[in-house]
């Protein structure tokens, strides 16, 4: 099961996972995804966050993603999954959005800031992005929404991070899901909850006012119907974070990722 959903009339498939399905063993859960599977947590209905929303690909009324306003210096930046970008699509963004969006509250993505081996090779290690948005209205979004996640490194295994998504569709509320963080061997973090379904690419994964990831990473965020990846927050994000800050044109996202 991917993260990202699918848009309609688009000519690549827009779905998250790019590795087959399929168990993954974590240093801190093991079988725990098969054995225990029962005791898994499930998303619930949420409240809407005004610093999470929908992401919205080709200027339809259908997202497709999530995404998160990430504390800047210029108080117009966003986070997400670098996965979640299509080239020549027009993208926009609905901060705590819930069933439909007020025009004034819709902000285009002006600009797309990758990871360079994302760019070169759509390396997971490296899957999410920094975008620069605005509104017909003005100013920032940072202010208009009020608050922003501060961008953090990943936490130690073990950690309790919470999740808000949204469930890729037309109108809709988010979901959530909050529980204790596993690491892959390969060093993803990753997340164990039921029903993150597709759509929820990209949603911050957060311990208190700091994001510390988002969906996406190993198999585009997972193929699985109860584990969620994220690739690792480190200096390479805060690096991303800054040259977003610095402005400039950004990049071209490469194009889309088949599925499983």
């Amino acid at each position: 099961m991917g993260k990202l959903g699918r848009v309609a009339g688009l000519v690549l498939l827009l779905a998250a996972c790019g590795q087959p399905a399929g168990p993954v063993r974590t240093s801190s859960m093991g079988a725990q995804l098969v054995d225990d599977a029962d005791r898994i947590p499930v998303a619930v209905p949420v409240n809407p966050d005004p610093r999470v929303g929908a992401v919205f690909l080709g200027g339809r009324n259908l997202h497709t993603c999530t995404g998160s306003v990430v504390h800047s210096t210029t108080g117009d930046l966003i986070l997400t999954a670098a996965h979640c970008f299509v080239r020549d699509v027009t993208t926009t963004f609905v901060p705590g959005f819930a069933n439909s969006a007020n025009p004034s509250n819709i902000w285009t993505v002006d600009a797309v800031y990758l990871d360079p081996l994302w760019v070169a090779r759509k390396d997971p290690r490296v899957d999410y992005a920094v975008a620069r948005v605005s509104r017909p209205a003005g100013g920032l979004i940072e202010v208009v929404v009020g608050s922003a996640l501060l961008l953090a490194t990943a936490p130690p295994q073990g950690s309790q991070v919470s999740i808000i998504g949204y469930p890729a569709g037309v109108g809709g509320t988010p979901i959530g899901c909050t529980t204790n963080m596993g690491v892959t061997l390969s060093g993803y973090p990753s997340f164990l909850c039921r029903g993150l379904v597709d759509g929820t690419s990209g949603s911050p994964w957060m311990i208190g006012s700091t994001v510390t990831g988002v969906t996406g990473g190993f198999q585009r965020g997972g193929c699985t119907p109860w584990v969620s990846y994220s690739a690792p927050f480190n200096s390479r994000t805060a690096v991303l974070l800054a040259r977003a800050e610095a402005g400039g044109r950004g990049e071209t996202p490469p194009v889309a990722l088949l599925g499983c």
